[in-house]
């Protein structure tokens, strides 16, 4: 079973946060805030913060230049994964996938279920990894956002949590690459 081994040391991560909005600002973006609030509290350093609109090319663009910087290890970004036709953010972001991470949605809508029921099917939560670099793509409520920190993020971003976690595969991301394949 999962558990956190205290003989471990804790590691932070380096993180960028993107909000994908028509609407908000840096003065009434609380989902952006709700996940900044939970990196400082688990210790991890939020790199970078932006905003950006429902644009495809404007959010590939933003996130592939955070995956090029070595001081960010993951980057989260929260809105724009409905039905609407301003809702963006996976087909932006899944071309740059490397590798998809399939369990994080299932594992995302499941929590998700618990909390909100059927609803959880309005959201397409995906996850990959690009340039070495975790992307988690989350809806645009601090709810959701909560829940995929406190259920599966912040876990999985904690060094000591076991049996496994990402930070410990981290140096190992971007093998393929060192092999010239």
């Amino acid at each position: 079973m999962s558990r956190i081994d205290e003989s471990r040391p804790f590691i932070p991560v380096g993180i960028a946060v993107l909000t994908v909005s028509d609407t908000r600002t840096a003065a009434d973006d609380r989902s952006g805030d709700t996940l900044a609030a939970r990196i400082a509290e688990a210790g991890h350093r939020l790199v970078a913060r932006a905003i950006v609109k429902d644009d495809k090319a404007a959010i590939f663009e933003q996130v592939q230049g955070w995956t090029t910087d070595p001081e960010i290890d993951v980057v989260i970004t929260t809105g724009g994964t409905g039905f609407t036709g301003r809702d963006v953010t996976p087909e932006a972001l899944e071309p740059l996938f490397e590798k998809k991470m399939d369990g994080f949605s299932e594992v995302f809508h499941r929590i998700s279920y618990d909390k909100i029921g059927t609803s959880t099917i309005q959201s397409r939560a995906t996850g990959g990894v690009a340039n070495a670099t975790f992307i988690f793509v989350l809806p645009g409520s601090p709810g959701a956002c909560k829940d995929a920190w406190d259920g599966i993020i912040r876990l999985q971003l904690d060094y000591r949590h076991m049996p496994c976690n990402f930070v410990e595969i981290m140096p190992r991301l971007d093998e393929h690459l060192k092999r010239g394949s």
